[in-house]
């Protein structure tokens, strides 16, 4: 079978934006069980191809389709944890793990584990490791979860960086923030960090609690508002930075603790209210 479109289009004998000839007419039960082979890549062009293979692929998320292609391109210890708890379909998975931390673009130091969800720091003496998302962002709203799976150590960073920005330094430092190209917030002190300095506290309360391992700390990026702000649980912690940059921004972290992981989970736009 052709992974592409226009294979399949021309396979079943063609189909116009409208949807006439006979892959308009396929059954729903039918189109899913050939869309079930195809990869992530082929799938959104077929969604391209007529409304009827659109309203097939769109109309239930937990369908046959993305249930199959989450099981080959997940790995079963992600979907059998609860990495993913807060993802109600599987298409919803597949798109988090599309934008996870990267195994190509973060220090020599770290590696994303077989889950793919999850960045595990090796124990280098004097340096600090991190980690980009696979994706960044310039228009749009967008939130995904953070939680560290060991100890902190003495800096522990969460937060957004261009492509820019290191992902690697000697010395145990709080390396997102350090520069102009990366913003964070240092879990450890609940300082906000950009261009070296550090902007405050955070959150903006007195007496504010620590992190505490384990924690899902949620992430908010809007680009249209040019702001970064952050929840714990279901408490909206505020705003943290303003005024960002009209360019593409990436999810990270960094971490300076032998053996440390941490687990990022890409959630889609956020919710209101």
């Amino acid at each position: 079978m052709s992974g592409s479109a226009a294979g399949a289009t021309a396979a079943t004998g063609g189909c116009s934006v409208g949807g006439a000839g006979l892959a308009g007419r396929l059954p729903s039960r039918i189109l899913e069980l050939i869309f079930s082979y195809l990869e992530l890549r082929d799938l959104l062009r077929c969604a391209l191809v007529c409304r009827h293979w659109n309203r097939c692929l769109s109309a239930d998320e937990n369908s046959e389709v993305w249930r199959s292609l989450c099981v080959r391109s997940l790995g079963e210890e992600a979907l059998r944890s609860d990495i993913l708890c807060n993802l109600p379909t599987y298409k919803a998975k597949l798109c988090s793990f599309q934008h996870a931390l990267s195994s190509s673009d973060c220090s020599r130091n770290v590696y994303v584990k077989k889950n793919g969800f999850t960045l595990h720091r090796n124990p280098i003496a004097q340096s600090t490791d991190g980690a980009r998302g696979k994706i960044g962002f310039t228009e749009g709203r967008h939130a995904w979860e953070i939680w560290w799976e060991g100890p902190l150590g003495t800096v522990a960073v969460i937060g957004i960086a261009t492509k820019r920005a290191p992902m690697q330094c000697q010395g145990y430092v709080a390396l997102l923030g350090s520069d102009d190209q990366s913003w964070g917030w240092n879990l450890v002190d609940n300082n906000l960090l950009h261009n070296g300095e550090v902007n405050g506290n955070f959150p903006q309360c007195n007496n504010a609690p620590k992190y505490q391992i384990g924690e899902r700390i949620r992430v908010i990026l809007d680009m249209e508002d040019k702001t970064l702000a952050f929840e714990r649980g279901y408490e909206f912690l505020g705003i943290a930075f303003r005024g960002l940059p009209k360019t593409c921004l990436y999810p990270a972290v960094s971490a300076v603790y032998g053996n440390t992981e941490v687990t990022m989970v890409y959630l889609g736009k956020p919710l209101d209210g």
